[in-house]
């Protein structure tokens, strides 16, 4: 079996003295689909930062087979690893337009970006019509599938979606997670870390639920959202 794209081993976070993030395992395979789950303060954006090179850790990140450690943030990009950040980040005063090439800032070949442009077009239509607006005009869920469209332009090996769902109106929440099914059966390797746990257990292939800094359920996401436990503790049932 080949090497998980995405391996992390007793992965400990710690602010001060406190101790986000307790000595957690989990793996990502290519082409495949995991949630984070969790309630607010167990850890999954802790985790995040670490992986994305953002935060000093314990233990060990593996990208497809070799150390993150002390490997700066934007070589991280490079490499293909490529966050959506909780907030989703876009620059106000930049043209959507504007925003969606910054994904592309590194890639030298044009004929591929501006194919890949029409396809962040076709998936989000309502962007094509706004490309030449300011961005800080947007509507929050407009503004997070400009900043999904960007990290999709810089062509991510792995896709990191930080609370997705974060501030959005129902309908736009169930609008976003379509396109992220969408992109499952598109083949795009995703880590999805999100408080609907409901839907991010409907989107992905796998779950780790994080719990105060630990894991203390993992699984096949179709396997968890019939777990009574987890329904009475993350589903609302």
């Amino acid at each position: 079996m080949s090497e998980p794209l995405l391996s992390v081993k007793n992965l400990k976070v710690s602010y001060g003295g406190i101790h986000a993030v307790k000595g957690i395992d989990f793996t990502v395979n290519s082409g495949e689909q995991v949630t984070l789950i969790g309630a607010n303060g167990a850890g999954k954006t802790s985790s995040l930062r670490a992986l994305t090179g953002l935060q000093p850790f314990e233990g060990e990140i593996l990208f497809d087979g070799l150390s993150i450690r002390g490997v700066p943030p934007h070589r991280l990009l490079q490499q293909g690893l490529v966050m959506v950040p909780e907030g989703r980040g876009i620059f106000a005063r930049m043209t959507v337009l504007e925003n969606l090439q910054l994904g592309a800032y590194s890639r030298s070949d044009k004929p591929a970006v501006r194919q890949d442009l029409e396809q962040v077009c076709a998936l989000f239509p309502r962007l094509r019509e706004r490309l030449r607006q300011q961005a800080g005009l947007l509507s929050g869920g407009e503004q997070q599938m400009v900043a999904i469209g960007r990290a999709l332009l810089s062509r991510p090996r792995l896709l990191i979606l930080d609370e997705p769902s974060m501030g959005l109106a129902p309908i736009v929440v169930e609008a976003i997670f379509q396109v992220i099914k969408r992109l499952s059966r598109d083949g795009v390797t995703l880590l999805l870390v999100e408080q609907n746990a409901r839907l991010a257990l409907a989107s992905t292939d796998r779950a780790y639920v994080l719990d105060s800094g630990n894991l203390n359920h993992s699984g096949r996401s179709a396997d968890l959202l019939d777990d009574e436990k987890i329904k009475q503790a993350y589903l609302g049932e």
